[in-house]
């Protein structure tokens, strides 16, 4: 299991990946993290034909002073890809209005491979993110 974890406010720019500064936990040879960025690497080392990892992530969002009130999102990103299917959407109702967010994703990674995940801003504005926390378990 791997923990990483960003407790500051943090500006994130539409499109960019969020910041995860601090390691809480790390014992995994197959998962891979460079301190402050917001991209963990995931490698297929295995016996089996892949590894499979839950990933998740939880924190809190808001609309940064300044921006436009409306509906904000935020993706877990294989590869750079959001998923459709680990996206929270929030609706504050003013600026600096947190927000909490949680989104998981079971990840496969075939055999001798290697992808990336990160928690993405996918508005179309800067977001804050406060209290970030990504975990990645492998799980077979």
């Amino acid at each position: 299991m791997a923990e990483y974890t960003n407790a500051n406010i943090v500006s994130v720019a539409a499109g960019q990946n969020v910041p995860l500064t601090e390691t809480a936990v790390n014992s995994k040879p197959c998962i891979l993290h460079r301190q402050g960025a917001g991209i963990v690497t995931l490698r297929g080392l295995t016996n089996q034909n892949r590894a499979l990892f839950r990933v998740s992530y939880g924190g809190n969002i808001a609309i940064l002073t300044g921006g436009t009130v409306e509906a904000i999102t935020a993706a877990l990103a294989i590869n750079g890809e959001p998923l459709t299917s680990a996206t929270a959407t929030v609706t504050p109702a003013a600026v600096e209005n947190y927000f909490n967010i949680y989104v998981s994703a079971q990840v496969c990674v075939p055999k001798g491979c290697y992808l990336t995940v990160a928690m993405e801003n996918t508005s179309t504005q800067a977001v804050n993110f406060a209290n970030s926390n990504l975990t990645v378990e492998r799980i077979a």
